[in-house]
C-alpha cells in the first residue's frame, strides 16, 4: 500500500463554534490508510510475540507509521517541521492503534511529548525532531498523574540535573527526555547522556512499558516552563487516550460478536442465545456514547483557543471519566464471552484488557477526572 499520509490533502478544516462529532473525508481517509498498514504490519501474533521479547516496540512499524505517513507531526503547525493538523486527525489514528494495540509511543511521543514541547518556546529543535520522526520523546511525568494535579521533579543544581522518576510510560524508547525539574523548568535531556539511566519497570500492559529514569549529574537544555507544558502535555493525552480506549472498546465489541455468530452450541449459533444478546445490545450503547465523548474531547482540543474557557478541560474531563470504565468492561465480556479460546495466551483478547486496565488509571483515574468536572461545573459534593 502507499504510505503518503492523507492529511496532506489540504488544511484542517475550519473551526466551528458548535461540536462537530461527525467524520470527515480526509479524517476516513486517514483511518483506511492506518487500518491498511496496521493490518499488513501489525497482526496479533506479532505483537504477542513482541511482548515475550527484551524489545515490546515495533520500530518498523513506527518507522512506517511516524515517518512514512508524516503522523508524528500531525499535531505540529507546517512553519514548524509538521502537518499542521489537528487534534481529530491524531483521534483518528489512535482509535486505529488502539484496535490494533499497537506496540508504537504513538501517545506518548507525537501527543503528549508533542504538546509539551509546543508549549516551549525553546523546544523548536527537538520538537522538529519528533515531527519528522527522526526521534522519539518521553515526557518524564508517571503515566498515572491526571491533568492539572502536581507532579514530581528533580533537583537543577548548577546546570546538572539529579533526582529519579518512576512510571514512566515508553522511556525505555525515547531518544529524548523532557524532565521537570524543581528550578519550575522543563529540560530535554538525551536519553543516551551521561548521568541518565533507564531502567525497565513491571508494567500490566507489556505493549507501553514503564520505566524508572534515575539522573545523576546529567546535563539537560531548558526549553519552557515546566507547569503550562506538562498542563498542557497530560490533558491532551487524557482527551485523546479517550479515542484509544474507544477503538480497544470497538475491537473487543466487533470480535466477540463475530465469534458469537460462528460459535455453535446445542446446533445453533451461541449468538442466538437471548441473555447474550442482551449483554451485546448494552455494551453496544457503551461503545456508542463512548464514540461521542471521544470525539467531543477530540474536538474541544482541536478547537481551543484563548477565550474558549473551560470548554476542552470539561470535554476531557468527561470523556475520561466514561471512557475506561467502558473500555475494561467491553475487554473482560469479550474475554468471558470467547470462553476457553479467550484464556489462552494465543488468542489477543488478553492483550486488550492489560491495556484497557492500565489505560484506566493512565493520565488519572475516572474519580479524579470526575472531581475536575464537579469543580469545572461548580457541582461540588456538599
Amino acid at each position: 500500500m502507499s504510505t503518503t499520509s492523507p492529511t496532506h490533502a489540504g488544511p484542517a478544516s475550519p473551526v466551528s463554534t458548535q461540536p462537530d462529532l461527525l467524520y470527515s473525508e480526509e479524517e476516513a481517509a486517514l483511518r483506511a490508510a492506518v487500518r491498511d498498514l496496521l493490518t499488513d504490519h501489525c497482526d496479533a501474533a506479532r505483537v504477542i510475540s513482541r511482548t515475550e521479547s527484551d524489545t515490546p516496540h515495533d520500530p518498523s512499524l513506527w518507522k512506517a507509521l511516524a515517518g512514512g505517513m508524516g503522523l508524528a507531526g500531525l499535531l505540529v503547525p507546517e512553519d514548524r517541521g509538521g502537518q499542521g493538523a489537528t487534534h481529530r486527525e491524531a483521534a483518528v489514528v489512535l482509535e486505529e492503534l488502539g484496535r490494533a494495540v499497537a506496540p508504537v509511543p504513538y501517545l506518548t511521543s507525537a501527543v503528549v511529548a508533542t504538546e509539551a514541547l509546543l508549549a516551549c518556546a525553546g523546544g523548536s529543535e527537538v520538537l522538529a525532531s519528533l515531527a519528522s520522526a527522526r526521534r522519539i520523546g518521553a515526557l518524564a511525568v508517571p503515566l498515572h498523574t491526571a491533568p492539572g494535579a502536581s507532579f514530581p521533579t528533580v533537583r537543577a543544581a548548577e546546570g546538572a540535573l539529579h533526582g529519579e522518576l518512576t512510571g514512566i510510560a515508553d522511556a525505555s524508547a525515547a531518544d529524548v527526555l523532557l524532565v521537570p525539574a524543581d528550578d519550575g523548568g522543563l529540560y530535554a535531556v538525551e536519553a543516551d547522556a551521561a548521568g541518565v539511566t533507564v531502567t525497565g519497570q513491571t508494567s500490566l500492559d507489556l505493549t507501553r512499558p514503564l520505566a524508572r529514569v534515575t539522573l545523576d549529574g546529567a546535563a539537560g537544555h531548558r526549553v519552557g516552563d515546566a507547569g503550562p507544558a506538562v498542563r498542557r502535555a497530560l490533558r491532551a493525552g487524557a482527551g485523546l487516550l479517550a479515542s484509544e480506549q474507544l477503538g480497544l472498546a470497538e475491537w473487543s465489541l466487533t470480535e466477540t460478536v463475530r465469534y458469537l455468530k460462528d460459535r455453535r452450541q446445542f446446533n445453533r449459533p451461541v449468538g442466538g442465545f437471548q441473555a447474550l444478546k442482551h449483554r451485546l445490545a448494552q455494551l453496544w450503547l457503551e461503545v456508542v456514547n463512548l464514540r461521542a465523548a471521544a470525539r467531543n474531547a477530540a474536538d474541544a482540543l482541536a478547537a481551543d483557543t484563548a477565550d474558549a474557557g473551560d470548554d476542552a478541560d470539561t470535554a476531557v474531563a468527561v470523556a475520561q471519566a466514561y471512557a475506561g470504565q467502558v473500555a475494561v468492561h467491553a475487554a473482560e465480556e469479550a474475554l468471558q464471552l470467547h470462553g476457553g479460546i479467550g484464556m489462552t495466551w494465543e488468542h489477543p483478547v488478553h492483550l486488550y484488557l492489560k491495556r484497557a486496565k492500565a489505560d484506566s488509571i493512565a493520565y488519572g483515574t475516572a474519580g479524579a477526572h470526575r472531581e475536575a468536572l464537579a469543580a469545572l461545573v461548580d457541582l461540588r459534593a456538599p
